[in-house]
């Protein structure tokens, strides 16, 4: 079982908790911020399935029809997750009508909630982030949002508790599902946007990583200069297209043989995630090798 798979089986785990957790005393404590919490966690729960699906499906090898592979099938996967969380919220804002009092009991699922999906989703994003996975680190935002959703039942019934001094307050609960709701199509709303835009093919711009790329390259024998470097997110792993000059007078063996090079030695690099790599020989006459 990879390590993006075993991650998220704790993910889904945690949060078939907090479902039942929020759903249960939602009821009893007559708090529908909670119940609108727990659907919250509910679409955790859904989309850590898809995601578990998506990581699978994404990690297929190349066939005659993906050449490149399935790596985008995890932007799609993640397109899946926002549309969920965005149908979700935009439900919860419209249908919150009715005004009820929660009992005490809601503080503390409220406090328990906070502390389990805080510690979940810093999980989820330091994993993703680590391994340079979009599943989990969108997973791991959504969760995020759970955390600031269970802050904001926590204060709502806090503050409801005091409605027979201040009668504004027994309007909380039903306000605080109303923030909810936003806060979930606010992050559904991000996870789609970023995504999408990874689904047309992003160029990675990080200069950091596009200097480790130039460096390795330029260390092969017989690279004269780099005119030309692109590097492709393709899901987790990366595809680049490299335009290097070579002295136009070598064989043309020789010029296939340092494209090979270029090749192999950016491919076993596992930090730079580089799965393809197409290269282009440029004939020039012999000049001093660039730095970059």
């Amino acid at each position: 079982m990879s390590k993006i798979t075993t991650t998220l089986l704790k993910s889904l785990i945690v949060n078939i908790v907090l479902v039942i957790v929020k759903f249960i005393v939602g009821i009893i404590g007559k708090s529908s911020a909670l119940v609108a919490d727990g659907i919250h966690s509910l679409s955790d729960l859904a989309t850590d399935l898809v995601a578990i699906i998506g990581s699978k499906l994404s990690n297929k090898p190349a066939d005659d029809e993906h050449p490149y592979g399935h790596g985008r099938i995890e932007y799609v996967t993640s397109i899946i997750i926002g549309i969920v969380i965005l149908i979700l919220g935009l439900t919860l804002v419209f249908n919150s009508k009715k005004e009820q009092i929660p009992s005490i009991i809601v503080i503390y699922a409220s406090i328990f909630t906070i502390i389990a999906k805080f510690l979940i989703s810093r999980y989820l994003c330091v994993v993703g982030k680590k391994l340079d996975n979009q599943i989990l680190i969108s997973s791991g935002k959504e969760s995020s949002m759970d955390v600031i959703s269970s802050f904001v039942v926590l204060i709502s019934s806090i503050l409801v508790q005091f409605s027979n001094i201040v009668p504004f307050f027994k309007h909380i609960d039903r306000i605080s599902t109303i923030i909810i709701g936003i806060f979930i199509i606010k992050i559904a709303i991000d996870v789609l946007k970023s995504n999408i835009n990874l689904i047309l093919g992003e160029v990675i711009r990080n200069e950091e990583y596009l200097e480790k790329v130039r460096d390795i390259i330029l260390k092969i024998k017989g690279v004269v200069k780099i005119d030309d470097l692109k590097v492709i997110k393709l899901g987790s792993y990366n595809e680049a297209k490299i335009y290097i000059s070579v002295n136009k007078n070598i064989s043309l063996i020789k010029a296939h043989d340092i494209a090979h090079q270029v090749e192999d030695e950016l491919k076993i690099n596992e930090e730079l995630k580089i799965k393809y790599v197409i290269v282009h020989i440029n004939p020039i006459e012999k000049v001093k090798k660039n730095k970059k």
